[in-house]
């Protein structure tokens, strides 16, 4: 009988480490949503972007994306995104969908623009660059050089 209160002591010690350990790792990993400024982007092609996945700047996480749907006139897909609030993005910024080698998790890629005038909470990027499948690739080289063997003849 008194080896049973110290199995359930111990049992609720391990329990609590687990739950420091999953909150810390929880905590340092960039999985969280990046709260600030909202914008919109339009895509014909997602490739499987999923809800939650990151918004990025050479690499660095600036924001997340917390939504899509389709849209019912122009059957484009609509991204809403989640920008840190102290990254200003100028009104003619690039985003464009990219992928984490040949198998990897989609994100969107953002490449600033030049513009004075900023993106505000709600604004739509109107550059978008839709995600290019392995097949779209593979189809755009075998164009290159089928056009070009033509015109070397």
């Amino acid at each position: 009988m008194n080896k049973r209160p110290v199995e359930t002591m111990m049992g609720l010690v391990v329990l609590l480490i687990a739950g420091l350990f999953l909150y810390f790792a929880y905590s340092v990993s960039d999985i969280q949503a990046v709260k600030g400024y909202n914008l919109t982007a339009r895509f014909l092609k997602v490739g499987g972007l999923n809800v939650g996945a990151d918004v990025m700047i050479n690499g660095i996480k600036i924001g997340t994306v917390i939504g899509q749907k389709l849209d019912s006139d122009t059957y484009d897909a609509e991204i809403k995104l989640s920008i840190a609030s102290d990254v200003k993005l100028p009104k003619d910024s690039i985003a464009m969908i990219s992928s984490s080698g040949l198998m990897g998790n989609k994100f969107i890629k953002i490449e600033p623009g030049k513009s004075e005038e900023l993106l505000k909470d709600g604004d739509e990027i109107s550059k978008t660059k839709d995600f290019k499948t392995i097949e779209d690739m593979v189809g755009e080289v075998i164009f290159m050089v089928t056009g070009n063997d033509e015109q070397a003849q």
